[in-house]
């Protein structure tokens, strides 16, 4: 299908002088927006190309965007790749949890396709968002760097079409050896405009936003592996700005300190912990699941559970990244977002939807 029309809104380059070219796929949701903003802010990028399934009334600077879906027989990738110095891979599709063959035609069919029409289009640089999830199951006493194996957890959706995207960079990268091909680990990230869309995401119905309030939450569950890590979506923006900009290729670890567990949440809500096994747990969420209660699968829960901890010491050096807020602070602003449902002007973090 023929992509529609352009909607321009971009802006020329300071001084007529040519900067970066820049596509983003997936550009309206929780990175993208913030990924969109950091590009649009600096005097090196000339012009940023947002694609996403649906034109946004946001207009940030220097930004054109383009209705274009990454599925098979969709858009043509290609003409609109033609041209740029980057594409910046985060188009993904979360649900829906109970038809995985959905998810699986736009996250790894529709990611194959973004790949393929990269080399096709002669654009010497992709950076793709991988995750945490991609990783194997791993340690939560220590943490582990960018070589630890990358099969996923194969029960859980998500992790497992992360890890078998990381399979086919490896075949892609010895196919295409000019693209210089840069693969992002965050952990989980959060913003205040992103808590409508994470909360509709993962917990659906059964959580409005206004009870997440300190004095309704007396008590934090002490899992087993209730160890994870965060950090703020524009802290991993600019890391995804950077692997733009420098000579990088490979993986990269995005995490900021301190480890979320349950003593750190337990502080967080002015609550305590009491520790409880985890099969009860997964035992409720799996019914609720099955009810079609809540959209996450209990098979994430699992995953979650077995995420190990990440190293960002190559991305501290080699990006010169440091995250500006702590992964409490990613937290705080988040639930922040979710108690005033705030939200942003793009149909995925619409505050209302």
């Amino acid at each position: 299908m023929t992509a529609p029309s352009m909607d321009r809104s971009s802006q020329p380059h300071p001084g007529g002088a040519k900067g970066m070219r820049i596509v983003v796929t997936g550009a309206t949701g929780n990175v993208g927006t913030s990924v969109v903003q950091a590009l649009s802010e600096d005097p090196a990028v000339d012009s940023v190309l947002g694609l996403a399934r649906r034109v946004p009334s946001w207009r940030p600077a220097k930004t054109t965007w383009q209705a274009a879906d990454v599925e098979p027989g969709m858009a043509d990738l290609v003409r609109l790749f033609d041209g740029t110095d980057a594409v910046i891979h985060l188009a993904w599709k979360f649900q829906p949890t109970h038809h995985p063959a959905e998810t699986w035609r736009t996250n790894v069919l529709g990611s194959m396709r973004v790949f393929d029409a990269v080399a096709a289009a002669g654009v010497p640089t992709l950076v793709h968002a991988s995750s945490v999830g991609a990783y194997s199951p791993g340690p939560k006493d220590r943490s582990v760097d960018e070589s630890w194996p990358t099969h996923g957890w194969p029960q859980a959706a998500y992790t497992r079409e992360k890890a078998y995207l990381e399979r086919v960079l490896d075949t892609y990268e010895h196919a295409h050896p000019a693209v210089r091909v840069v693969r992002m680990r965050p952990g989980f990230l959060f913003k205040r405009e992103s808590a409508s869309e994470q909360r509709r995401i993962f917990a659906g119905r059964l959580l409005p936003g206004r009870l997440v309030r300190n004095t309704l939450i007396p008590a934090v569950p002490d899992l087993p592996g209730l160890r994870f890590q965060a950090l703020h979506t524009d802290d991993a923006a600019a890391a995804y700005f950077a692997a733009v900009t420098r000579p990088v290729h490979g993986a990269f670890n995005l995490a900021a300190d301190p480890v979320v567990d349950a003593s750190v949440l337990a502080e967080l809500f002015e609550a305590r912990s009491f520790a409880i096994p985890a099969a009860p747990v997964r035992a409720a969420l799996a019914a609720a699941w099955r009810l079609r209660l809540v959209p996450a699968s209990p098979d994430l829960f699992d995953a979650v559970l077995r995420l190990p901890l990440m190293d960002s010491s190559r991305a501290r050096k080699e990006l010169a990244w440091d995250p500006v807020r702590t992964s409490v602070e990613a937290l705080e602003e988040f639930l922040a977002g979710l108690r005033s449902g705030t939200g942003m002007a793009t149909a995925p973090l619409a505050a209302g939807a």
